[in-house]
């Protein structure tokens, strides 16, 4: 009952003293809000990540003369020495590794699509017969790309959802033409729709043989090699035999570095944790700072609180009340008060994540963990500060409380 009674002491005071409550829990609002909107954030931006942006089976991975995310200039110097990945490298990686199931090769370049009066910017793939099952790509209709189109390098193309919408929309797109750059292809396939990452759409492509590519663009560029092993448990053994052929090739010292960069989604997946958690330990920190800044808030109002209470704290130690009972009736004020407001910053939180998800396509995933946490932490908060005011309440002398006006 003295639990109770202390909670709804505490919640009285917020609501006679709105002002100066609304102030008392400023900091600690602001801090758990900040915290939990960061968690939701960072949370959505994991899943979209692992689900969405990084979607390399288990048993795959590429190979490619420099890492797609590199963090220092010192490495980007290192990395523009290295020699390209030629079409040869991946043949011989297909002829030698026993534990590569599917061996294929990818560029990409720009592009301005035409058909009859439409045109369109988009981005063209060149492509050996095996990255679309090593990618996933599904097709809706028509075919893919064959050995037979690459040894002959002929005109053919995969086409994705939005070419057909923006330049086909009244007409079957198979069979038709299509310009890339001024040179005429024939469409084979169109994919399958993939929808959009972060607003940008995945499906404003085209894909042609990476031979009739390498005629366009030139066959000096460098390619990206994607291998698919026979089972994900034979992925490192793959990545051995890959990396074996391709130093033997390239000349690279048994004492060198690789010369190429071998990445799989884990890779990708461990970079970003990387980043998202060095993000949430600075956000914390600064939060951190709020919520100390009003647990000194909530403090100062209960020294106050202890002052103007000063009768009531004699009258009940008159009548029977224990240190004990005081210092816990106060400590239960003070925990109640920056519950409250942890309450109110979890609140907010989800609004604010839900808001900016809803505009803007951000995802955002409130964690329940994070929220147990994030009220947790304001209640303790609310413990810690309350000690000081609770132990003088606690220690005040009867007899001269009773005699305050």
């Amino acid at each position: 009952m003295q639990f109770l009674e202390a909670m709804k002491i505490a919640l009285e005071s917020l609501r006679v003293n709105r002002l100066r409550s609304v102030l008392t829990l400023l900091g600690v609002v602001i801090g758990v809000m900040t915290v939990i909107t960061v968690i939701a954030f960072i949370s959505g931006m994991n899943s979209y990540v692992a689900n969405e942006i990084f979607t390399l089976g288990a048993d795959v991975f590429t190979v490619t003369r420099t890492p797609d995310i590199i963090m220092d200039e010192e490495t980007w110097v290192a990395v523009r020495q290295r020699r390209n990945l030629s079409r040869d490298d991946a043949d011989a990686v297909r002829a030698i590794c026993t534990d590569c199931r599917l061996v294929g090769v990818l560029r990409n370049a720009g592009a301005q699509l035409k058909y009859g009066s439409g045109e369109l910017a988009s981005g063209v793939r060149g492509m050996s017969p095996e990255i679309l099952e090593i990618s996933g790509l599904e097709l809706a209709e028509g075919r893919g790309i064959t050995e037979f189109d690459v040894r002959q390098s002929r005109r053919v193309a995969i086409v994705g959802a939005d070419v057909v919408e923006n330049l086909y929309p009244v007409v079957d797109p198979l069979g038709r033409r299509i310009g890339v750059n001024g040179r005429e292809f024939e469409i084979v396939g169109i994919a399958e729709a993939q929808g959009t990452v972060l607003g940008q759409s995945r499906d404003n492509w085209i894909a042609i043989p990476i031979s009739s590519f390498e005629k366009m663009y030139g066959a000096r560029g460098s390619v990206t090699i994607q291998i698919k092993a026979g089972a994900e448990d034979r992925i490192e053994s793959a990545q051995d035999q890959a990396r074996i052929v391709l130093r033997a090739r390239r000349h690279v010292d048994y004492a060198e570095d690789d010369d190429f960069t071998i990445q799989t989604n884990d890779t990708f997946l461990d970079l970003w944790a990387s980043i998202s958690q060095t993000f949430f330990a600075v956000t914390v920190a600064i939060a951190s700072i709020s919520l100390v800044v009003g647990g000194i808030v909530v403090m100062n109002i209960m020294l106050v609180s202890v002052t103007e209470r000063t009768r009531e704290i004699g009258v009940r130690k008159a009548i029977g009340a224990r240190r004990i009972d005081i210092m816990m009736q106060f400590l239960v004020e003070s925990a109640t008060l920056t519950l409250v407001g942890g309450l109110i910053g979890v609140g907010l939180a989800a609004v604010i994540a839900g808001t900016v998800s809803s505009i803007t396509g951000f995802p955002a995933l409130i964690q329940p963990w994070a929220v147990a946490v994030g009220l947790s932490v304001s209640t303790g908060v609310g413990l810690f500060f309350g000690i000081w005011p609770a132990r003088k309440a606690a220690r005040m002398d009867p007899i001269t409380a009773l005699r305050q006006e």
